[in-house]
């Protein structure tokens, strides 16, 4: 049966709730004759489509994209860049996915007994053809539209670490509280699926200790770089954002993967040179941006 004879897929708008959560990936290798894409074949459907999967509880759209793809492609793969999400109706529920496209790295993670019984990979424009679903075409030309990615940056802002006015000692001291520490725990799977070469903080001991599990669980050193930092007493916020905003090009350039620790008065103006323009680039306690570049270009701030 052809695209427009299928019930599964079709579109749902965009004011209907949704009941499903799901995420994947356009996952991408150089092959022969240029990059090729990676499609799974799910014989319920007699389908061919982009390996993703539904989330489980608690789990946030991007580690559950990649998990996914490792379940059904037995790829595992680096996250890059966010690509559109789709709205379809699947057993009768709006359901949303959420995409990016993903650097395969190396195999492993396929579970024995799921839907999907073939595996293959397709130059872009024979994928286009291929799958099943028109949105799932629209996703891989997302995808072929995009510059070569060169570097990938994950950005957060430190944990929770109480009120300033509490701490009695200079403020560089203040450390993480107890839901700070728990979300430093919890940011450790964000940080290892960008797989970082380094990792960077601001001085400050809560950004230090924001990237401490991570570091624990990547068996990395934290580097401390005062370009991260908040402005000293007498310094524009300004010049804070634009020496973080050179500093995380520099890295782009030269480390490839990088995780960054860094304060919530830096990153937004640091972000909008990055992307060249105004816009909301708060960013809450313990949460951070994935920042994909082409050189030194800034790709898309993709918040997380």
């Amino acid at each position: 049966m052809g695209r427009a004879g299928r019930a599964y897929g079709e579109r749902v708008s965009d004011d209907e709730p949704v009941r499903i959560r799901a995420a994947g990936g356009v996952v991408w290798r150089p092959g022969p004759a240029g990059v090729e894409v990676c499609l799974v074949h799910r014989p319920r459907y007699g389908d061919w489509s982009l390996p993703k999967g539904k989330l489980d509880r608690g789990e946030h759209p991007l580690v559950a994209a990649v998990r996914e793809v490792a379940e059904e492609s037995d790829v595992r793969a680096v996250p890059q860049v966010r690509l559109p999400t789709v709205r379809y109706r699947s057993e009768g529920h709006a359901k949303a996915v959420d995409y990016w496209s993903m650097r395969a790295a190396g195999a492993g993670g396929f579970q024995p007994g799921t839907e999907v019984d073939d595996v293959a990979w397709f130059p872009v424009d024979e994928a286009v053809r291929r799958v099943s679903y028109p949105h799932d075409a629209e996703v891989i030309a997302a995808f072929a539209a995009l510059p070569q990615v060169t570097a990938t940056v994950l950005l957060v802002r430190h944990a929770s670490a109480g009120k300033r006015g509490t701490w009695t000692g200079p403020d560089h001291g203040r450390p993480l509280d107890d839901d700070g520490q728990a979300r430093a725990r919890a940011l450790v799977p964000l940080v290892a699926l960008v797989r970082p070469h380094r990792l960077f903080s601001a001085s400050a001991r809560r950004c230090v200790q924001t990237l401490g599990p991570a570091a624990a669980r990547l068996d990395l050193p934290i580097e401390v770089c005062g370009d991260f930092d908040e402005p000293a007493p007498g310094q524009q916020v300004e010049e804070c954002a634009l020496a973080a905003a050179a500093r995380l090009t520099a890295l782009a350039q030269t480390a490839g993967a990088v995780a960054v620790c860094s304060q919530g008065k830096v990153i937004p103006g640091a972000l909008e040179r990055l992307a060249g323009r105004a816009d909301d680039f708060a960013t809450a306690k313990g949460s951070g941006w994935l920042l994909p570049f082409a050189g030194d270009r800034l790709v898309l701030a993709d918040r997380l």
